[in-house]
């Protein structure tokens, strides 16, 4: 393994350890004293801890290692190494930062918004490497192996709420299911804006007579690059090419501009590009 290599497994190990430090202390200072229901293994921990007194965070820990060994086996060892590193130091942040940490019990409302930016954060980082913290993420990984038809969103979706009914029942609360649904909210678009950065992906569809020259005055002026695309018009039969660019959102503008200064007569169409996986953007996930 060659230096650079070293120290970006460093610097992940790094990232990771303040991400779930920033979990840690959504879960520990607003839900736990809370009873606020929670999803993934660290809703089930939750209730073990709840019922039993067992610590979160080796609680979560043993729930996650029957379901990375099933990752091994069924979706090579590759990821399960990361989501192993990343369920340790989870692990440790719970049960080490609980002994210190202080707990909010005033508005509960209030707890579940700060949780969610905190827990949010946390899983943004862990995600933006190309990891995972584990639980419902690996059981949607491996659903979706067997059932390639079923969405692995759909799969997370349906774990993540039987885990909260779960905490509902346990916690006497149908409160607590609401306050989890709001956490979970409030966290993805956290992660998002993590991931994806505050400005929304775009994608331009530009339409000219001079696709050569505003191509090149595009790359030269911005850091995006352009596909041209052969066009060819329905009613009319002229044949143009179509510029397709993704670009982040407070990009847009300038290459608008660059495009208009050079064809006047340009068509241009913008449209959100909800996802937005390569060089420049998010890594793939």
């Amino acid at each position: 393994m060659d230096k650079k290599k070293i120290l970006d497994e460093i610097k992940n190990v790094l990232i990771w350890a303040v991400g779930c430090s920033s979990y840690s202390i959504g879960v520990n200072c607003f839900v736990k004293a809370n009873g606020v229901a929670q999803s993934g293994m660290t809703g089930l921990a939750l209730i073990i801890n709840k019922i039993f007194g067992f610590p979160l965070g080796i609680t979560g820990f043993i729930l996650n290692v029957p379901l990375l060994i099933l990752m091994w086996i069924f979706l090579g060892k590759k990821l399960v190494a990361k989501t192993l590193v990343v369920s340790a130091i989870l692990s440790a942040a719970l049960d080490g930062l609980a002994l210190i940490l202080p707990t909010y019990t005033g508005d509960k409302l209030l707890a579940t918004l700060f949780c969610g930016i905190f827990e949010g954060f946390g899983l943004g980082l862990i995600m933006a490497t190309g990891a995972t913290s584990g639980g419902t993420d690996i059981i949607g990984k491996l659903f979706h192996k067997a059932f390639p038809h079923i969405s692995i969103g759909k799969i997370v979706m349906v774990a993540d709420a039987v885990v909260i009914i779960s905490n509902m029942l346990v916690f006497r609360s149908f409160e607590s299911g609401l306050y989890a649904i709001i956490i979970i909210f409030v966290s993805t678009k956290v992660i998002d804006t993590i991931i994806y950065g505050t400005g929304s992906g775009k994608m331009l569809m530009i339409i000219t007579d001079k696709s050569e020259e505003v191509s090149k005055a595009i790359v030269s002026a911005s850091p995006r690059g352009v596909t041209i695309m052969p066009a060819t018009g329905a009613y009319s039969g002229e044949s143009k090419n179509m510029l397709v660019c993704v670009a982040r959102k407070h990009e847009i503008a300038d290459i608008i501009k660059v495009a208009q200064s050079i064809d006047s007569h340009t068509f241009i169409i913008v449209s959100e590009a909800n996802e937005i996986l390569g060089k420049g953007f998010s890594k793939e996930i």
